[in-house]
């Protein structure tokens, strides 16, 4: 403890640590994915300016690391929990730019692990938000660096985490503008904005994002379609009005959202919250504005959508500024945070840690009481067991489900998979020559013939469907009770 009272920093190295064992436990959990990491595994096949209804920055992350050292559990987890940890770093970066304290900008920077959708979505399957967060610890250490200290390079970090932030999440954009209202009241520091260096800036983030918005302008219900649908989810059975009701359940959000680290930062520094609640000083009126200027802008889109459905994870990017609001509140009253540290990092371990191994182990025994995830789901066993019956593999591999599509192409990283109509936008790519193996989930009705997806997708190739076997699979679940398993469907086309 005394060590982490003369050198801080070390929270750093803790925070890696973090990453690498959420990394190995999660390789080690299962080789099944979850559906945000089905759908990166699938979508590393390609290259494209826009994909669907999430901007394209994490997937192409993603296709390059991919490409570098193959499709595999081990290179989905590896790319999420890089990210998150450059935003730990980045968010570390930006409180020690303001915070004259050390040890009180490691406790920020641990802040951002009292936040749920951190310590527990992310962990659980998240893929772009990973990325957002990593974008806002990015914009809040250029933005701050440049009101503290303006140099063209903080005017270019700023601008580099505009452009990634849009590719990343489109709600990044609120942040930007959340900061630019927070500092027009401040006397001298509205002038960064009339600073010539803020063109290079303009200029680089208008680079960045130039070749997805070129795509969003041209495929615009594509890509807010889906967000929309989802916030408008029960909009049909509410009792209230619909902008009344967005409201209420924006409201609920955001008192789940912000509740957890409330309580942490209110139990570390119970005997100063008096002295705290009443310290101001230049950056907590300019955080507090940030964090209250985007929420002001997320209940005026939630009015004129007339949704009536907001999720917590979706408040996330707005929620991590409140550990660095907290944090400028207590460096104002000037309460020492090096005696704090050590319980600080002791309850967010229990959180953090906690909770990647709950997530282990949780694998094992989730069937004991009868309950199977995506996780349990033999896709390799399955594979193994058709590869069996046949001299080679298959030169295509078709699906009908994206849970599916990812799977499979871990399963068979060398080996192209195709799922109709997915991206949507994208003209169906033709099968390669050679051997075509379709597959789809048994589960359910009627799903002992060919998914007539799948049906179109190989008459639009030529193959002459009226002739095709379906043929059924039964292999037992990963870590499942005995005689418990996962039926597959399957047709194996040989062609020339």
């Amino acid at each position: 403890m005394k060590l982490l009272a003369r050198r801080p920093e070390i929270v750093f190295y803790l925070m890696a640590g973090y990453c690498l064992l959420s990394i190995t436990l999660r390789i080690l959990r299962q080789e099944s994915l979850e559906i945000d990491e089905s759908e990166q595994a699938y979508l590393s096949q390609y290259l494209f300016a826009g994909y669907g209804t999430q901007p394209p920055f994490y997937n192409w992350v993603q296709y390059i690391f991919s490409g570098l050292f193959g499709i595999s559990v081990a290179t989905l987890t590896v790319v999420k929990n890089g990210l998150l940890f450059l935003a730990f770093i980045f968010y570390g970066l930006a409180a020690r730019t303001i915070i004259s304290d050390r040890s009180l900008s490691m406790i920020t920077m641990l802040g951002m692990l009292t936040l749920p959708p951190i310590f527990l979505l992310v962990q659980r399957d998240l893929s772009h938000t990973v990325a957002a967060l990593f974008t806002v610890s990015l914009f809040l250490f250029g933005f701050l660096q440049t009101l503290k200290s303006p140099r063209l390079v903080s005017y270019l970090i700023t601008g580099l985490a505009v452009g990634l932030g849009v590719i990343s999440k489109y709600n990044f954009v609120i942040i930007p503008v959340a900061a630019i209202i927070a500092i027009l009241p401040e006397p001298g520091l509205h002038n960064r904005l009339f600073d010539w260096r803020i063109i290079p800036a303009l200029a680089l983030a208008a680079l960045i994002a130039a070749p997805h918005a070129y795509w969003v302008v041209n495929n615009l219900a594509v890509a807010s379609g889906g967000t929309i649908s989802e916030m408008k989810e029960g909009a049909e059975t509410s009792a209230l009005p619909h902008a009344l009701q967005g409201l209420l359940s924006l409201g609920l959000a955001l008192i789940k959202s912000i509740a957890i680290p409330t309580a942490v930062f209110g139990l570390v520094f119970y005997g100063d919250l008096d002295k705290i609640a009443r310290a101001r000083s230049k950056w907590t009126r300019i955080i507090g504005r940030m964090l209250a200027v985007c929420f002001m802008i997320v209940a005026l889109i939630v009015v004129g959508l007339a949704a009536t459905h907001i999720r917590e994870k979706w408040l996330v990017l707005f929620v991590v500024l409140l550990p660095l609001y907290l944090a400028t509140k207590i460096d104002a009253a000037g309460v020492d945070a090096a005696s704090r540290l050590p319980r600080f990092l002791g309850i967010v371990a229990v959180l953090a840690v906690g909770v990647v191994l709950m997530l282990c182990v949780s694998v094992l025994v989730a069937p004991k009481i009868g309950r199977y995830s995506f996780g349990h789901t033999p896709y390799d066993g399955f594979v193994q067991r058709v590869l069996a019956d046949h001299d080679t593999k298959p030169a295509s591999v078709v699906v009908d489900d994206r849970i599916l599509a990812g799977n499979l192409k871990v399963t068979l990283p060398d080996t192209p998979v195709f799922l109709p109509n997915f991206p949507s936008v994208q003209t169906p790519l033709p099968l390669p020559p050679g051997s075509i193996l379709a597959v789809w989930s048994g589960k359910g009705t009627d799903r002992e013939n060919l998914p007539p997806r799948i049906v179109e997708l190989l008459a639009k190739n030529g193959v002459r469907v009226d002739r095709l076997k379906a043929n059924r699979l039964a292999v037992p679940y990963y870590a499942g009770n005995e005689g418990d398993a996962y039926t597959f469907g399957y047709s194996w086309i040989e062609r020339p």
